[in-house]
């Protein structure tokens, strides 16, 4: 089980349906949401945990404070992991809460984590601490992709960084709504192509996408290039190897650059995809130019 998607969150029925998307069904996009920046930006604070919904100002923060603690003084006990160091843990959960949406190197996340400290934990003991929060539903990295077909050479296979539900991050990092609407840069410790506001959007997104594909029995992904030249957010692959790749943007509009990592995929595997979109922060679903889809965060469902 987790976390609600936008769909479940929101006072208004979706208007596209995923399932339809992946089946290649080519019936136009509609719909508009009044949904904004401001509207996400809540969303990412407020959680998709059920009993956090609802609660004060203040309950959500202490409710996840509570369970950052559970999970570090019980749970991992509990799945064998004995936590020697709760610190130098914390500190590991804060790094990697700071990484949402990057594909960055453990050794990167490690680092940062243990920066300026003389008892930085071994390798081994963050690996397994990584292993078990991943077996706890705390962490969901998304996987690289891997095609069927052999017409892409030289992918990376690094995992895309996630936590279950990117309040989790923010709350770890400490942001609230000012900073993320500032569209700064909030923790520059790990190395992103874009900004933290950035990157805790597409772990929204991407928790409601896995919500989703899960229903449509189809598997999440991410690719990119060993050199970084090509990547896609999200790849949804059916069980015939078929594909649908989405791009994230916090942005209200896109222009030719967001849409060139979709067409160099759909040049490049021919018959395999079945759409490609981008999701964004705007008012109306429609078609670029080129027939890729622009689809606003909120409209989607199952």
């Amino acid at each position: 089980m987790r976390p609600l998607a936008l769909s479940e969150r929101l006072d208004f029925a979706p208007t596209l349906s995923l399932a339809e998307l992946l089946a290649g069904e080519s019936a136009p996009l509609t719909g508009d949401t009044d949904q904004t920046l401001q509207d996400y930006t809540r969303e990412i604070l407020a959680s998709g945990f059920p009993e956090l919904r609802g609660l004060s100002w203040r309950g959500p923060e202490a409710q996840l404070d509570s369970y950052v603690a559970r999970v570090v003084d019980h749970d991992l006990a509990e799945l064998g992991s004995q936590v020697r160091n709760p610190i130098a843990l914390g500190l590991w959960m804060t790094a990697y809460a700071a990484a949402p949406s990057t594909t960055a190197s453990f050794e990167a996340i490690r680092y940062a984590a243990t920066a300026g400290r003389s008892d930085k934990p071994a390798r081994a003991t963050l690996a397994g601490y990584r292993d078990a929060l991943e077996r706890l539903w705390f962490i969901e990295p998304v996987p690289a992709w891997q095609p069927r077909t052999s017409q892409i050479r030289l992918l990376g296979q690094a995992q895309k960084h996630q936590l279950a539900d990117p309040a989790l991050a923010a709350h770890l990092l400490g942001v609230d709504a000012p900073r993320l609407l500032s569209g700064g840069e909030v923790d520059p410790r790990i190395h992103r192509d874009g900004t933290t506001p950035g990157a805790l959007f597409e772990s929204l997104v991407t928790q409601s996408v896995r919500v989703y594909a899960q229903a449509a029995r189809a598997g999440v992904f991410h690719l990119r290039t060993r050199g970084g030249e090509h990547e896609v957010d999200l790849i949804l692959e059916r069980r015939d190897g078929r594909v649908l790749a989405l791009e994230v943007k916090l942005s209200r509009t896109i222009d030719d650059r967001d849409v060139l990592h979709r067409r160099w995929l759909r040049e490049t595997i021919g018959e395999h995809p079945i759409d490609a979109a981008v999701i964004t922060t705007g008012p109306g679903a429609h078609r670029w130019p080129d027939g890729i889809a622009v689809i606003p965060a909120a409209l989607p469902g199952p």
